[in-house]
C-alpha cells in the first residue's frame, strides 16, 4: 500500500509539473511570436490606415510606442474612404492595411465584397484574446461568422431631448407615452432618412418592446417636424416651439450647453425610459482589409489597439465635452466617460446593440419609414 501511494503521489507531481511546463512553454510561444511579429512590423516600417481621421491622432501615440513604424493613411467619411478603396483594388492597388471607422460601411462595402482578412488569427497578446476583459465575455463582432468586423466601443445614445418648461419629465416613463394626442405637433424629429437616424431607426423598428407600430403612429399620427438641422432643432427645443426633440441628434453637449445657459432643455437619460436605450460603436469598429501590403505592421496595429493601453488612450483621446466612447474593455477606468454614454452596469437587456448584421440593411427600414409619413 505504501508503495501504491508513492507512484500516486509521484504521478501527481509529474501531472504538476508537467502542467506547469506546459503553461511556461505556452508563455514562451507567445512572447516569442509577438517578439518576432515586432520585429517584422519594424521592418516594413509603415502601417496604412483607411478610416475616421480621429484615429490619425490615436496612432500617433501608436507611433510613439513603435517610432520605427511610420503611420500613413487615406482619411475622412466612411463613404469616401470605401469607393476609393475599393476603386484602388479595381486597379490592382493594394494600399491598406487596416479599416478603422464604423461597421455599417465596413459591413455593406468590404464584407459583401470579401476583401477582409478574419481578424481571431491576428489577435496575439493575451489580455486582448481573454474575453473575460471584455462587456459581456465576448468579443462583439458584426459578420454573421463573427470574423470580420470587430467592434471595440458600446456607448449608450439618447433618442429624445425635451423642453423642461412644456414637459414634466416625471410624466414620461415610455417612449409610447410621446403618442399622447397632447403631444401632436408638438415634435421635432431627426429626418428618419438620413444617414444620421440610422442607428435610433433600427432601434425602434427592431425593438421587441416597440417595432413597426411604435414608429409607424410616430410617423403617420403625431404631426411631427422632421429637420436635417441638429442645431435648428436645438433652437426650437430651447425657444419653445417644440416639447421634444427624437431620433438625434440634438447632441448632449449642445443641450447640455444650452442649459448651464440657462435654457429650459433637457434630456432623457439611458435609465429613464423603460424601453432603455440603443448601444452602438459609432466610430469604434476595426477590420483587416485582406492582401494588405504591411501585415506584421497591421497584427501589431490592431494587438495595441485593443490593448488595455490602446483602449485607455482611445476613450481619453475621443472625449469630448459631454461626448465620448465607453470601450468594451471593462477592465480600464469609467470615470472620465460622459454619464450619458455609459453603458448600463445592470439589467444589459433594457440596452440594444443595434451594430449587428441582421440589421445593417436600412433600405427595409427606409422603405417603411417612407410609407408610414405618407399616411
Amino acid at each position: 500500500m505504501k508503495k501504491i501511494r508513492r507512484l500516486f503521489w509521484a504521478n501527481v507531481i509529474l501531472l504538476v509539473l508537467g502542467s506547469f511546463v506546459a503553461t511556461a512553454a505556452a508563455a514562451d510561444a507567445w512572447k516569442a511570436e509577438w517578439e518576432k511579429t515586432v520585429e517584422a512590423a519594424k521592418k516594413e516600417g509603415q502601417l496604412t490606415i483607411y478610416g475616421s481621421a480621429d484615429f490619425e491622432t490615436l496612432y500617433a501615440e501608436f507611433n510613439k510606442k513603435y517610432p520605427e513604424i511610420k503611420i500613413t493613411g487615406v482619411f475622412g467619411r466612411g463613404a469616401d474612404v470605401a469607393k476609393r478603396l475599393m476603386s484602388e483594388r479595381r486597379a490592382d492597388k493594394y494600399l491598406a492595411d487596416i479599416y478603422l471607422n464604423g461597421m455599417t460601411t465596413g459591413y455593406n462595402v468590404f464584407y459583401k465584397a470579401k476583401v477582409l482578412d478574419p481578424i481571431p488569427p491576428a489577435l496575439m497578446l493575451p489580455e486582448v484574446t481573454d474575453t473575460s476583459k471584455w462587456w459581456q465575455g465576448k468579443h462583439h463582432y458584426v459578420d454573421p461568422e463573427k470574423m470580420h468586423l470587430l467592434n471595440f466601443n458600446g456607448g449608450t445614445r439618447i433618442v429624445v431631448g425635451y423642453n423642461s418648461k412644456l414637459v414634466n419629465a416625471k410624466e414620461i416613463k415610455s417612449y409610447w407615452d410621446l403618442l399622447n394626442p397632447k403631444w401632436k405637433g408638438k415634435i421635432v424629429a431627426l429626418d428618419p432618412m438620413s444617414g444620421g437616424s440610422g442607428d435610433a431607426m433600427r432601434f425602434f423598428y427592431h425593438s421587441p418592446t416597440l417595432g413597426k407600430e411604435y414608429l409607424r403612429r410616430m410617423l403617420a399620427e403625431m404631426d411631427i417636424t422632421i429637420s436635417s438641422d441638429s442645431r435648428q432643432m436645438g433652437d426650437w427645443l430651447a425657444g419653445g416651439k417644440f416639447a421634444f426633440s427624437i431620433f438625434g441628434p440634438v447632441s448632449r453637449m449642445d443641450l447640455d450647453k444650452m442649459k448651464t445657459q440657462g435654457l429650459p432643455v433637457d434630456w432623457f437619460d439611458p435609465d429613464h425610459l423603460k424601453e432603455g436605450a440603443y448601444i452602438t460603436a459609432g466610430s469604434g469598429g476595426v477590420a483587416l482589409i485582406d492582401r494588405p501590403p504591411h501585415p506584421n505592421a497591421a497584427k501589431v496595429a490592431i494587438n495595441w489597439l485593443l490593448s488595455r493601453e490602446g483602449q485607455t488612450i482611445y476613450q481619453r483621446l475621443f472625449t469630448l465635452g459631454e461626448e465620448g466612447p465607453d470601450s468594451l474593455r471593462i477592465d480600464i477606468p469609467k470615470d472620465k466617460v460622459p454619464r450619458g454614454n455609459r453603458r448600463p452596469a445592470s439589467d444589459e437587456n433594457r440596452y440594444t446593440f443595434v451594430d449587428r448584421a441582421e440589421w445593417m440593411d436600412m433600405q427595409v427600414i427606409r422603405k417603411f419609414v417612407k410609407e408610414s409619413l405618407k399616411r
